[in-house]
C-alpha cells in the first residue's frame, strides 16, 4: 500500500508513511512502511492515536482497487521465475519454484534476485521458501530464517516454527486473541498440546492450519495463468532494446519451440510471446492458428502480422528487455501427412487457406474472421453460430444439425456415410411461407405452391414434432415437420405451424429447406 504511494513520487522519501482507511467509523492504519514500523506503530491503530504519538507521520488513503492491480502486475512480472505464479490476496504472491531454483543459484539466490529487482522498482519485499504454501507464508512474514531445509524433521520443525506467533498460522485476529487469553500464544503451544480440547474450544481451523504447516494436509496454489504446454525462453545478460534484436530473438525462440513440439508430434494452436522489461513491465502478445503448426517461419509470420495490426501497439522495450519467453498455450496432435499423389493438391489448398485465415485473424483480430459452426439448439434455425475461424473444428457431436443459410455438416451417426440425412444440409435463413392443400386440416399436404410453382406430393414422411421451448417466452407455436418428395423427384423439408384447436384455428405452412 505504501509502496504504491512512494512509486507515484508524492511522498517525501525519508518520512514515515502509513495507509489508512475507515473501519467502524474511525480512520485506522492498514499499511505501514519500514520507517513507520520502526516507530512502534501497528496495523489497526487509530489514526488519532498514531498522530498523537508521531505528529510527523505521513498518511495516504488506501485504494484497494489500485493496490489489487499493482499486485497483479507484480504477479505477472514474477512469472519470469516460474509459470506457476499465483495471487495471495490482499498483499502477497505464491510461486511454485520446484525445479527452477537452481537456475538462480538456489532458493536463497532466487530470493535475493527477486528482492533486488523489485527494490529497484521501489517495492519492499518479504520472501520465504518452504515445502508448502503455508510454511512459505509463515517464514516470509514472521521468521528471521527465510528458507526451510528440505529434510524437515520433527526437531527441525520445532526449532523453526514453534517460537513463531499464532498469527503465522494465518488465523484471524479474533481467534488469535481468544487463544492468547487461554495461554496459547505460540505455534508450539498448540503443537505440544492434545488436539481434541483445542478443536472443541476454538474450532477445527487452528489444528487444520497446523497440519498444513507440517505438510500433513494437502495445499496448493491457483496460478494466475495456466502453465503452457511447451515453453522456450532466453535470458539476456545485457538487456536488449532494439526491435531488430527482439525479432532475431523471436526467430531463435520459434526454432527452440518447434523442436519441443516435434518431439511429441504436435503443432501449436495458440502461442504467446512475453517480454519482461527491466522496469517491471510485462508485454504479452498472443496469436492463434486455424490448424496445428510446427514451422518456425509460420509462427514468426503470425507475430509479424499481429504486430503490424493497427489495433496492436508497437513494442516499446523501454530501458531494455532482459527476458523473452515464447509459450505454446494450446497444442494439438498433427494430422497424418498425406503422401498420396491424388491428395497432394487438396493438402496444398488446405494449407494455403489455413495460412490466409491465420494472417487475417492476426491482422484484423480473431473476432473479425469467423466460420459458421453447428451447435446444440432446440430450434433448427438456431443450430449454428459464428465462431472465430482459428478456434478449431466444430463442437457438434454425432447429431446431424442443419446449417441456416447454406454449408454442410459431416454426420457422426452409425448409419454410414451413404445413409440419407433426416434433415437437409441447407436451410433457408428464414422459413418461407407456402400454400398447402391437405385432406384433413391436421394431415400432411397433398400439394403445395412455393415460389409460384405448384408441386404435387408423391411421397411424404412425418411428422417430426418440435414443441416450443418452454424456457423462452418467444419460443413460438409447435411445429410439425415433414419430408416431402414431389412428382419430379425433388425433396423438401416443410412444416406446419401451430396445433389446430389449441394454438391456432388455421394452420400455416412454411418451407424450411431442401434436400440435395
Amino acid at each position: 500500500m505504501t509502496d504504491r504511494a512512494r512509486r507515484l513520487g508524492a511522498v517525501d522519501p525519508g518520512a514515515p508513511l502509513a495507509a489508512v482507511t475507515r473501519v467502524d467509523n474511525a480512520e485506522r492504519l492498514v499499511g505501514l512502511d519500514a520507517a513507520a514500523a520502526r516507530l512502534g506503530l501497528t496495523v489497526g491503530l487509530s489514526l488519532a492515536d498514531a498522530r498523537a504519538r508521531h505528529p510527523a507521520l505521513v498518511v495516504v488513503e488506501a485504494n484497494p482497487a489500485e493496490e489489487a492491480r499493482l499486485l497483479e502486475r507484480i504477479c505477472d512480472w514474477c512469472s519470469r521465475y516460474t509459470p506457476l505464479a499465483a495471487l495471495d490476496r490482499p498483499d502477497g504472491l505464491m510461486l511454485d519454484i520446484s525445479g527452477v531454483a537452481h537456475l538462480f543459484g538456489g532458493e536463497a539466490g532466487l530470493i535475493e534476485d527477486a528482492r533486488g529487482r523489485l527494490a529497484a522498482q521501489g517495492l519492499t519485499v518479504l520472501a520465504g521458501v518452504g515445502s508448502n504454501p503455508r510454511a512459505a507464508w509463515a517464514l516470509a512474514r514472521f521468521s528471521a530464517q527465510k528458507v526451510a531445509p528440505d529434510d524437515l524433521t520433527e526437531k527441525a520443525f520445532a526449532k523453526l516454527f514453534h517460537d513463531l506467533p499464532l498469527a503465522a498460522l494465518g488465523l484471524d485476529p479474533k481467534t488469535v486473541a481468544d487463544m492468547a487469553r487461554a495461554g496459547l500464544r505460540r505455534i508450539g503451544d498448540v503443537a505440544m498440546r492434545p488436539r481434541a480440547p483445542i478443536t472443541a474450544r476454538f474450532g477445527p481451523l487452528p489444528v487444520a492450519r497446523l497440519d498444513e504447516l507440517r505438510g500433513l494436509a494437502r495445499s496448493s496454489i491457483a496460478p494466475r495463468f495456466p502453465p503452457p504446454d511447451f515453453l522456450a525462453e532466453r535470458r539476456f545478460a545485457s538487456p536488449i532494446a532494439t526491435l531488430a534484436a527482439i525479432e532475431l530473438s523471436l526467430r531463435k525462440l520459434a526454432d527452440d519451440l518447434v523442436v519441443l513440439l516435434e518431439r511429441q508430434a504436435k503443432g501449436a494452436r495458440r502461442v504467446e510471446l512475453s517480454l519482461y522489461r527491466v522496469d517491471g513491465a510485462v508485454r504479452r502478445v498472443a496469436v492463434g492458428a486455424s490448424r496445428p503448426v510446427n514451422e518456425a517461419r509460420a509462427i514468426v509470420r503470425l507475430f509479424a502480422e499481429r504486430l503490424a495490426s493497427p489495433e496492436e501497439d508497437a513494442i516499446d522495450a523501454g530501458f531494455g528487455v532482459d527476458l523473452m519467453r515464447l509459450a505454446c498455450l494450446v497444442a494439438e496432435p498433427l494430422a497424418p501427412s498425406q503422401s498420396e499423389i491424388e491428395r497432394a493438391h487438396e493438402a496444398e489448398r488446405a494449407r494455403a487457406l489455413s495460412q490466409l485465415i491465420d494472417r487475417l485473424s492476426a491482422r484484423l483480430g480473431a473476432r473479425a474472421v469467423t466460420r459458421r459452426e453447428p451447435v446444440e439448439a432446440h430450434l433448427p434455425e438456431r443450430a449454428e453460430a459464428a465462431t472465430p475461424a482459428i478456434a478449431g473444428e466444430g463442437r457438434g457431436g454425432g447429431i446431424l444439425l442443419p446449417l441456416a443459410g447454406g454449408g454442410d455438416r459431416r454426420s457422426g451417426s452409425d448409419e454410414g456415410e451413404s445413409a440419407a440425412p433426416s434433415r437437409p444440409l441447407r436451410l433457408f435463413v428464414r422459413p418461407e411461407p407456402i400454400e398447402a392443400m391437405a385432406e384433413v386440416p391436421d394431415g400432411p399436404p397433398l400439394r403445395f405452391r412455393w415460389r409460384r410453382v405448384l408441386h404435387d406430393v408423391a411421397a411424404i414422411e412425418g411428422p417430426e414434432r418440435i414443441a416450443p421451448p418452454w424456457w423462452r417466452r418467444d419460443g413460438g407455436p409447435t411445429r410439425d415437420y415433414f419430408r416431402a418428395e414431389d412428382s419430379q423427384g425433388r425433396r423438401f423439408w416443410l412444416y406446419r405451424e401451430g396445433l389446430l384447436g389449441r394454438e391456432t384455428q388455421r394452420a400455416k405452412w412454411f418451407m424450411h429447406g431442401v434436400f440435395g
